[in-house]
């Protein structure tokens, strides 16, 4: 149930691979030390990886007359958690279903999860513009829906993945928080030194052009891969993917979404 969830954010690409998951477990992180009470929600039904990144796998979800139960990540239950990965028995099992099981279950998440007072779902979707994603925008537009954050990466065809996924959501009404740049430069873990591995720049061109805020650019990190369980902002708060994580939350808890008209 979203009834109590007062702020809904999507985090969407039109390209696998681009580090969704690890965005949006960051930013959950990032808001719950900033005090806010999170809820997490994975529907990437056929490649849930938030169990995992938040080393949560062998949990078990329930029922109460409200609803399914999520996962809490501490006593304090400030962060809650809900994918399809704690329906498996493992972690290996696939999930080999059609389109119409996958909305159902889409559907389930949506509306049968008792999320309590949230201030912020975060939704980490899978990657395309597919049933799923058309799924959750049905779901999604009549409550406090506040936009989406588009995740590429700097290489020209991610690019124009995320393109196509600017052109979904206009299509749709989603409004446009944001692009975020992801693995823009690696950051020697010796010296602190950030590297463009890939080219770099892509991701603000593209907001430029698309007429959409720029988040952000984050660098490959090997401390977030380290432990991605734990918030960056509170594990290394002086370092550069910090940094720019406690820019995304500012920006996310205090500015307005836009649609993009081009």
């Amino acid at each position: 149930m979203l009834d109590g969830v007062k702020h809904i954010i999507l985090v969407l690409s039109g390209k696998g691979g681009v580090g969704k998951s690890t965005v949006s477990t960051q930013l959950a992180l990032g808001l719950k030390e900033s005090g806010f009470k999170v809820g997490l929600l994975d529907v990437d039904i056929c490649g849930p990886s938030i169990p995992y990144l938040l080393k949560l796998e062998g949990h078990e979800i329930h029922k109460c007359p409200e609803g399914w139960v999520p996962v809490y990540t501490d006593e304090d239950k400030a962060l809650a958690v809900m994918s399809i990965g704690f329906l498996l028995k493992d972690r290996n099992d696939g999930i080999v279903w059609r389109g119409p099981k996958k909305t159902a279950m889409i559907k389930t998440f949506l509306s049968d999860i008792y999320w309590q007072d949230v201030d912020y779902l975060i939704v980490d979707t899978p990657p395309g513009t597919s049933d799923e994603h058309i799924t959750v925008m049905e779901n999604v537009k009549s409550l406090p829906c506040d936009g989406a954050i588009l995740v590429t990466t700097p290489q020209a065809v991610a690019i124009e993945d995320v393109r196509k996924e600017l052109t979904f959501c206009r299509k749709t009404g989603i409004p446009i928080l944001g692009i975020v740049e992801n693995m823009s430069g690696f950051v020697c873990p010796s010296c602190q030194d950030c590297t463009n591995i890939f080219s770099s720049g892509g991701g603000r061109s593209l907001s430029e052009l698309a007429n959409v805020p720029f988040l952000g650019t984050l660098p490959i990190d090997p401390n977030v891969s380290k432990s991605p369980e734990q918030s960056i902002i509170k594990t290394i708060p002086d370092s550069q993917t910090a940094t720019v994580f406690k820019s995304i939350i500012e920006n996310l808890t205090s500015q307005k979404p836009t649609v993009s008209e081009s």
